[in-house]
Formats: structure tokens, C-alpha cells, sequence
């Protein structure tokens, strides 16, 4: 069983650092048995970047709030979604379930704030207010958007025993890159507008299939392996779980100019280690 201070001197060992600015993606289960419960794995994340530093997770919504219109649902489906769901609250909703249980666990603990988006990320410490001052309500993951001052802040993005194919970062990388025949969805979102539930349209870049017709499967995970392996990065362990710490300016530099690459002829994708 670990405690939260072992589960510290890991992410000191890995890189962590006193004031640093973190994005967080963690499998509570592939860290192994905590003292105290799973809540030890943020609250020793934050001992080690102290309040000088920022911690944040991507939270997103629960199901259906933001999939009226995106096509994949039967007109059946979206009549009933569109009479019954209740309006968008960011401070109550509940985390989107595929992003694992810790942010929610984060998201819930006293101090942590969240944009209020459906795009929403749960941010604490030093630069918190700052990284969700401005929320773009269409293409929420671009220009002007919290992964926007997130990069400008050097910020660093930990995979905790995570799935390498979900960097919410790279969505930000798929948005303002300059490449054509980017897939853009159109859906509707409830919302509250002077105590009433409106159906709002938001429009983003697809974040839920692929952002271009070229993209290969798991090209999320094939682009930060391939940049992992081209830095020299290599897994270090917090608790039992294979842990990396990658730079997310270098991140998107090597991304970008690969994603405009494969949209514009899609065998450029085997430059890309295989996943």
C-alpha cells in the first residue's frame, strides 16, 4: 500500500516541481492500493507543486449534454434528450465518465474551480482563475481557450498509468492547426438563460470521432509515443502505474507540423510509431 508522501518522492523522481503547471490524466487502478483512498493521488500532486503551483483535469459533462445534432444519435434519442435533460450546471454536474473517476474526486474537493462550459476543466492553485478567465463558447479547445493558457504557461502534462490516446491536450493542436478539410461538428447544448432552459448551437472541431478524415485510429497515442521516444522520455513509476511528464509547448510543436502533414496525404501517418 503507498502512502501519500511515497506517491510524492515518485512525481519528485519523475520531474514534478514546486510551482509548476500540470494537466492530469490518471488511472486510479493502475496506481495500486493508496492509504487513505484515491483522493492521496491529487492530494500528494499538490504537495509536491505546493500553492505556487496550478493542478488541472480535464472534467467535460456528463452523457448527452453536448451530443443533440453531432448525427449519432436516432431522432428518437434526441426528442427525448431534448424534452427531459435538465439545463447545463458546471458547478453540479458530474464528470464525463470515460475521463476515469479521479476528476471527479478533484473536481468535488474544496477549492477546486470550473469553467462553465460543457468543455469544462477543473483547475486549483496559483494560476487557476487565470487558466478559466476566458471561455470561448464555439471551437472551446482553440484560441482563447483554457489549454491555450495552459501552454503559454509552460505547462507540463502528466499521464498516470493513463491511456496515451487521451491528451486532451492535442484537440487544442487539432484546432488551431492550419490544415483544410477539418471536420467540424454543429450541436446543441442546454443551457439556463434568465432562469430558463434554452438549447443553445456550439460548434467545435470533432473531438468525439476524428478532426480529419485522414487521422489514423489512436493517433493521439501515436503522436506523443513518437514524441516520447524523439526526446527521450521515458517512463519513470508513481506508485505501480508507468508515469511520463512531457512539455506541452514541445508537444504541440512536434504536433502540429504532423497533423498538417497526414491531412494533406494520410501515408504520412507511418512516420508515426505504431500503437
Amino acid at each position: 500500500m503507498y502512502s501519500r508522501s511515497q506517491l510524492a518522492d515518485d512525481l519528485i523522481r519523475l520531474g514534478v516541481s514546486r510551482g509548476g503547471t500540470v494537466m492530469l490524466h490518471a488511472s486510479i487502478r493502475s496506481v495500486g492500493p493508496v492509504a487513505g483512498g484515491p483522493d492521496q493521488i491529487h492530494l500528494a500532486l499538490k504537495d509536491v507543486l505546493t500553492d505556487a503551483g496550478t493542478l488541472m483535469m480535464y472534467a467535460s459533462c456528463p452523457e448527452f449534454y453536448d451530443e443533440v445534432g453531432r448525427g449519432h444519435l436516432t431522432s428518437d434519442q434526441e426528442r427525448e434528450i431534448l424534452e427531459t435533460l435538465p439545463a447545463f450546471d458546471a458547478t453540479t454536474a458530474r464528470s464525463a465518465r470515460d475521463n476515469g473517476a479521479l476528476v471527479e474526486l478533484f473536481r468535488t474537493w474544496p477549492d477546486t474551480l470550473v469553467n462553465d462550459h460543457v468543455a469544462r476543466f477543473a483547475v486549483w492553485g496559483r494560476h487557476a482563475r487565470h487558466l478559466i478567465s476566458q471561455q470561448p463558447w464555439d471551437l472551446a479547445f482553440g484560441h482563447g481557450s483554457a489549454l491555450e493558457r495552459f501552454v503559454e504557461l509552460d505547462g507540463r502534462i502528466l499521464l498516470l498509468g493513463s491511456d496515451h490516446d487521451a491528451v486532451t491536450f492535442l484537440h487544442y493542436a487539432e484546432h488551431v492547426a492550419d490544415f483544410p478539410g477539418k471536420i467540424v461538428k454543429r450541436f446543441k447544448v442546454p443551457i439556463l438563460e434568465q432562469g430558463r432552459r434554452v438549447w443553445r448551437d456550439m460548434t467545435e472541431v470533432d473531438t468525439g470521432d476524428r478532426a480529419h478524415a485522414h487521422w489514423p485510429d489512436r493517433l493521439f497515442a501515436r503522436i506523443v509515443d513518437t514524441y516520447l521516444a524523439a526526446t527521450g522520455n521515458s517512463a519513470g513509476k508513481v506508485g505501480d502505474a508507468d508515469t511520463v511528464l512531457l512539455d506541452a509547448r514541445g508537444l504541440l510543436a512536434f504536433a502540429l507540423p504532423v497533423m498538417e502533414a497526414i491531412a494533406a496525404d494520410d501515408s504520412a501517418a507511418g512516420r508515426l510509431l505504431p500503437r
